[in-house]
């Protein structure tokens, strides 16, 4: 479906598609192994996220019809004028016709200008005969440009009012599918409300888990970080910022200058779980913090370099799999949960280079990478450097 009446139109409509590839993501990553039982945290995870991309997408589909209304009305307002404006000039101008066939003899031409009483009248003359005969040519195609006008009008309310109606009908499919999955969500809930402090203490103890890798991640930095200190015949190695060589110094540059441009660091995914402090999306009055995003992808993906760098080190982490740290500059980027590497500490690294394969779990065969952006030790949300994350 196309939509070209306003700016406004298309944004929302760039947005809605979004959505709607997003929800048919969600069903392939996440929903589409039925043959996997998944825990009910693992569900409720997947259908609060599943919930909230629906609820985007009627809203997004609702202000496009609304505006759809407004622009149907602006465009039903202008037919009105252009028709009252077309008659107005078609009757001025089959006046003007009749006015000048009674005139148009040759004899009474003539007769006009030999009446003159000197050449400068005569002049006039002859310049108001051409005049009229261009106003006449003027107002025909005045005419017909009003004629085409309304046409096209007519055409685009047409087309407007069609789009609106499919819209209608995709919301209220939408809106269905929302309903089902609202009380699919409502029993989950109610399930685990029975046993709240069980899934409570698991929610802190995957925190407590995730913590400890973000407490692992930051002292292999913090190594790193003396290291290039100590390298550079620095007096101290205490320092929180990396001793960068005149190239460290440009891959940062690029780094920075590419921010919010930088490739997904797998090829197809979603993001289930956003950085910074938010609510458990299973026990809402618990909030964990994410130091980075977690990216849900296809069975057997890679893992692959959102930048050109340096691989860091290459860690197995305790519960956590394997980990990619790749440096770029004063800057690092993390990709943890994978089963298999690709590449060793010291590698050169290139955009979009395969770095290893993400692990899926056996038990509710979900494939998820753990992804961070760093300056130094302090996190970043990736989402500020990762196209339309």
């Amino acid at each position: 479906m196309t939509f070209s009446q306003s700016k406004k139109q298309q944004e929302l409509e760039e947005r809605r598609q979004e959505l709607r590839k997003e929800i048919q993501q969600i069903n392939e990553l996440l929903f589409a192994n039925k043959t996997k039982q998944k825990s009910q945290t693992s569900l409720i995870e997947d259908l609060n996220y599943k919930v909230n991309v629906r609820k985007n997408l009627i809203k997004v589909t609702n202000q496009q019809a609304n505006l759809l209304t407004r622009e149907i009305n602006t465009n039903q307002n202008k037919i009105t004028e252009l028709r009252d404006e077309l008659k107005t000039l078609k009757d001025n101008y089959a006046k003007m016709i009749l006015t000048s066939y009674k005139s148009k003899s040759e004899q009474s031409r003539i007769m006009f200008l030999l009446s003159s009483t000197n050449f400068k009248q005569a002049y006039k003359r002859i310049q108001y005969i051409n005049q009229y005969a261009n106003y006449q040519k003027e107002q025909g195609e005045m005419i017909k440009t009003k004629t085409a006008e309304l046409q096209a009008t007519n055409q685009a309310l047409l087309k407007q009012k069609e789009d609106k109606q499919k819209l209608i009908e995709e919301n209220r499919v939408a809106q269905r599918q929302l309903e089902s999955e609202l009380k699919q969500h409502e029993s989950l809930m109610a399930s685990i409300k029975k046993n709240l402090s069980n899934y409570t203490a698991q929610i802190r103890e995957k925190q407590q888990e995730a913590d400890r890798i973000d407490r692992e991640i930051e002292k292999i930095i913090r190594d790193a970080i003396a290291a290039s200190n100590k390298k550079a015949g620095k007096a101290s190695t205490s320092s929180s910022n990396f001793a960068l060589t005149p190239e460290d110094k440009v891959l940062a540059s690029n780094f920075v200058a590419s921010k919010g441009k930088l490739p997904w660091p797998v090829e197809k995914g979603i993001v289930t779980v956003r950085y910074g402090k938010q609510p458990s999306p299973i026990v809402p009055t618990v909030m964990i913090q994410s130091s980075g995003v977690r990216i849900a992808t296809e069975k057997n993906a890679k893992a692959r370099a959102v930048f050109k760098g340096k691989v860091m080190r290459v860690q197995a982490i305790r519960h956590g799999n394997l980990t990619v740290m790749i440096q770029h500059g004063n800057y690092i980027t993390s990709y943890t949960n994978l089963s298999k590497v690709y590449v060793k500490t010291g590698d050169n690294i290139t955009t979009k280079q395969d770095i290893g394969e993400i692990f899926t779990n056996p038990a509710d065969g979900k494939t998820v990478l753990r992804f961070s952006v760093f300056k130094e030790t302090k996190t970043k949300n990736p989402a500020d450097w990762v196209y339309k994350m």
